[in-house]
């Protein structure tokens, strides 16, 4: 057996980690503090209706089929996935976008809003669908150990999109602002303002509207379940309600962590836990970064959610919805610039039962519902009933019938939440903002400067937020530890 590796965590980028290095003939061990695996991506199921509590987009699917490709398998081995039509509405104060399943179907719907603009769409799609050529398959699979690793042939002569904004490139092509708010929401995925994100990340837009939207039968947690059965399957061995107090450390070497008061020994110890979180495991001179550091950070937003079970089923909306019914701009202020509860927060909400009657009872609905915040936020109970109360009667109103009295249970999670579940920094739910600022080497780093055979993954280091990034981040974790021990 090769050497061994603990793993704090057993989120995407943990699981994803495992089974490399497992591939690699390391002999791997992951220590979830939880009672299932899956981090932010658990599943919550309460009589008969099935949610997951964390990610329920499934974009980018060639980077799964990538992951399992990797090990001779595919997502269809383990997991239905099914194409949504519409991939999702948006629901304004006047009016209900469908986003469909083509560009074509996408290219009517906005030549419905703004006449003439099909074609700069296609246009644009095409821009955003070479940016994704290029950041998918060349600069995140990059480990982030120098400013170097950006400069490619294919980014130079694109490097006035690293500093003109999403914002930007998309209001000088459209004037609609249903239009520029649907354009400017695939890029809310990275933790940033879309006039804080560079305009190279129109490759979200290629993600959404090229590639649209997935749905892998019985939820996100299918993927979970999947990549943990792969990992068993190549030897690595998962242990839960273990929770870390302590990554041990001897003359600067990571020697192994501390867990519900026993130690364990390992040669390696990569943890995929919140970074900042797994850095207070450390004794403090071994800390790579400060408190004034992680404060300084643009963090991604956190989130109040809601998991309803109905008991009829709801009409006028789709699997995917969007309520951008009020200010974009505003509530992007008050989670950013001056963070504070929203004073009207837009809000996402989640039929999964819609498409996949395997989420709900039947003739009941499984619904999710999603505001985003700021981190840090004070956080009550009554808090979240006001704000439940708030967008309830926003949804009840916009989709054109009365769910309050057909709600069989609610239950919430908060920023008190992902900090007592996730170790969270400050509470948030996405990691670090992909700003200018903050990717690729300028992001917290994969492999500890002060502490030899300490590694980390996940969303506050590269490639950054979303799980697909997660997935990616597993592979070049692995790829470093196994260069690592090669000197």
């Amino acid at each position: 057996m090769g050497k061994s590796v603990i793993i704090i965590g057993s989120g995407f980028a943990s699981l994803s980690a495992s089974c490399y290095l497992a591939k690699q003939g390391f002999d791997v061990s992951i220590y979830e503090k939880n009672k299932t695996v899956g981090g932010r991506a658990r599943q919550f199921v309460r009589d008969g209706f099935t949610f997951d509590m964390g990610p329920s987009w499934y974009w980018m699917p060639d980077i799964f089929e990538s992951f399992f490709n990797d090990f001779g398998k595919s997502p269809s081995d383990f997991y239905q996935l099914d194409k949504l039509d519409p991939a999702y509405n948006i629901f304004f104060s006047d009016d209900v976008m469908t986003i469909g399943d083509s560009m074509d179907k996408i290219c009517r719907e906005f030549e419905r809003i703004e006449k003439g603009s099909a074609e700069p769409l296609r246009k644009f799609i095409k821009k955003a669908q070479d940016n994704y050529e290029i950041a998918i398959h060349k600069i995140v699979l990059r480990p982030g150990l120098s400013p170097m690793e950006l400069v490619t042939k294919d980014t130079i002569v694109r490097l006035d999109q690293f500093f003109k904004s999403i914002s930007k490139e998309v209001r000088k092509r459209f004037k609609n602002p249903k239009l520029i708010a649907t354009l400017e929401f695939p890029v809310l995925f990275l933790g940033a303002k879309p006039n804080k994100t560079p305009s190279f990340y129109s490759f979200m837009n290629f993600a959404d509207f090229g590639l649209g939207t997935w749905h892998p039968k019985g939820g996100m947690y299918q993927v979970i379940k999947a990549m943990e059965l792969l990992s068993k399957e190549l030897g690595v061995k998962i242990y839960t309600d273990q929770t870390v107090t302590k990554i041990e450390v001897t003359r600067s070497k990571a020697t192994g962590i501390k867990v519900n008061g026993n130690t364990i020994k390992a040669d390696i110890v990569l943890s995929g836990a919140d970074y900042h979180h797994s850095e207070t495991l450390l004794d403090q001179q071994y800390r790579q970064y400060s408190e004034a550091y992680w404060s300084k950070k643009t963090f991604a937003p956190s989130s109040l959610l809601f998991y309803v079970g109905f008991d009829k089923k709801l009409q006028n909306v789709s699997h995917h919805n969007l309520f951008f019914d009020t200010s974009f701009e505003q509530h992007a202020k008050e989670i950013y610039d001056s963070p504070k509860w929203p004073e009207a927060p837009l809000f996402y909400a989640n039929f999964p039962s819609i498409t996949d009657a395997s989420m709900a009872p039947k003739g009941c609905e499984t619904g999710f519902f999603l505001i985003p915040i700021a981190p840090g936020l004070e956080d009550t109970l009554d808090l979240r009933n006001k704000y439940f109360e708030i967008i309830l009667n926003r949804f009840q109103k916009l989709t054109g019938q009365k769910v309050e009295n057909s709600m069989l249970f609610k239950e919430d999670f908060c920023v008190n939440d992902f900090i007592d579940q996730y170790n969270s920094y400050k509470g948030n739910a996405y990691g670090m903002a992909n700003t200018l600022l903050q990717t690729a080497f300028l992001r917290p780093k994969l492999h500890s400067k002060k502490v030899n055979n300490l590694f980390f993954t996940g969303q506050l280091t590269v490639p950054g937020p979303g799980v697909p990034p997660a997935l990616i981040s597993g592979k070049l974790v692995s790829e470093l530890i196994v260069e690592h021990q090669k000197k």
